[in-house]
């Protein structure tokens, strides 16, 4: 299991986000903008006003193209020169080690035989010799909230 984000469609709600952003009249000549830089997204408003809207904007588009918010971690509000704001938001890529010592706490929880897991890297290895106890912990894991979006690949018949 991974906890990716797709950074295509990361970029294709910043470009629609950015677009909605110049039509807009409440947004016009006000200097706000979005950028994505690497796996930042870098928000720019002249109020906290502004940027609250400008968040609500760019969420909608992300959620719009399949990316899930709990992806995505924002910075503090800070000021910048002529009394703007600005704000980063990180994608999240990977699951931290504490994040992984977590959901493994919660598929040993289960109490299944035959099923371990181990962390590997910034994935998680989830194993075991029947399907339906597979399957069952991925339900049990689609149902917690380890706030990170998690998928789950490699899934052999």
């Amino acid at each position: 299991m991974t906890s990716e984000v797709d950074l295509q469609e990361v970029r294709n709600a910043v470009d629609q986000a950015t677009r909605e952003v110049a039509t807009r009249f409440d947004f016009k000549g006000t200097g706000a903008t979005i950028e994505l830089v690497d796996h930042d997204i870098e928000l720019n408003a002249p109020t906290e006003d502004r940027l609250r809207a400008l968040v609500q904007v760019l969420e909608e588009k992300l959620v719009r193209r399949g990316v899930s918010l709990k992806g995505v971690s924002y910075g503090k509000i800070e000021e910048a020169s002529k009394g703007a704001v600005r704000q980063h938001a990180e994608l999240q890529a990977g699951i931290s080690a504490d994040r992984a010592k977590r959901i493994n706490r919660s598929v040993k929880e289960l109490g299944l035989k035959g099923v371990t897991s181990q962390a590997q890297g910034d994935q998680l290895r989830v194993t075991g010799k029947k399907r339906d106890e597979l399957q069952t912990v991925i339900t049990h894991l689609k149902e917690q909230d380890f706030e990170i979006p998690l998928q789950f690949g490699n899934f052999r018949d």
